[in-house]
């Protein structure tokens, strides 16, 4: 893995979770309620956000952007969350939530000073380096409007940072043949994480156990459902294609500045990982939180 691939895995650790709040701060759930949509279950606000800078899409666009769902579950929700809310409500709804989310964690003083004025230059600039081709998500982030406010500018370039990182790890995971329940039953098998942290992608067991049965004909799992030592490496092989394809903003930024960039971030992790608001494992390669594609 060269240096810039490297880089690329380190700033994903840092500015992650200042953009996965979105969808675990009770400010953002108050904001999904107020537009009218059940939050007893976090889905439909989730696929709601996550999706609108996609336009009204329907189950198959965003059953593609949101690759580790079940079909079904993101057809449960989708394209059913536009009657609810269009898309343009939702994105001002998401704006809402992270201003009101950013200042309940970090507070009027740390979000109007020049430290994170200059984070979010910097973030933004990282952002404005990344590619578009083939990365739907990312290319329907970086069309919306740059807010005003540096802080909403920290969290609009952290999306479209982790999207641009989720866009390719999803063609990671399509190079290495590993369909969207394959990938998650293949990273619970080199124990990332426990199968429970993926229930609410809605696979049903018999698909779980199909999935498996997949990855056993191929070599890649033991008869316990244990990664073989061959399927470890294609695991290892698709994190190393997903920090090698992240690479190309913080190429553009260049390591001074990147690191320059975590610096300015770390006063805003710790409030962040104290609030308690991430669950601390992952669904997308190795991860600090939990961070839904």
């Amino acid at each position: 893995m060269d240096e810039m691939a490297r880089l690329a895995r380190r700033m994903w650790h840092q500015l992650e979770p200042l953009h996965a709040v979105l969808y675990f701060s009770p400010e953002a759930a108050e904001e999904s309620a107020a537009l009218g949509y059940d939050v007893e279950s976090r889905w439909p606000g989730y696929f709601a956000y996550r999706t609108a800078p996609l336009g009204r899409a329907g189950a198959r666009l965003a059953t593609a952007a949101c690759y580790s769902f079940s079909p079904a579950t993101v057809a449960k929700h989708v394209p059913a969350v536009w009657a609810v809310a269009a898309p343009e409500r939702v994105l001002e709804a998401r704006l809402t939530a992270v201003d009101r989310t950013y200042r309940s964690l970090f507070g009027g003083d740390l979000l109007a000073g020049p430290e994170l004025r200059e984070a979010a230059e910097l973030a933004r600039r990282a952002a404005e380096g990344a590619g578009t081709e083939g990365r739907a998500l990312t290319a329907a982030n970086l069309d919306l409007p740059w807010a005003d406010a540096p802080h909403l500018v920290l969290w609009q370039a952290a999306t479209v940072l982790r999207e641009h990182r989720g866009d390719g790890h999803l063609a990671a995971l399509l190079a290495a043949e590993l369909d969207g329940c394959e990938a998650l039953v293949s990273f619970a098998a080199i124990g990332a994480a426990p199968v429970e942290a993926f229930a609410g992608r809605g696979w049903s067991a018999a698909e779980w156990a199909a999935a498996r049965e997949r990855l056993a004909a191929r070599g890649l799992v033991d008869a316990g459902g244990q990664a073989t030592e061959r399927g470890r490496a294609l695991r290892d092989q698709v994190e190393r294609m997903t920090d090698e394809l992240a690479a190309g903003p913080w190429r553009r930024l260049g390591q001074e500045r990147a690191d320059r960039l975590a610096q300015l971030c770390g006063p805003l992790l710790g409030p962040v990982f104290e609030a308690g608001l991430l669950p601390m494992t992952s669904t997308l390669g190795i991860a600090t939180v939990k961070a839904p594609d």
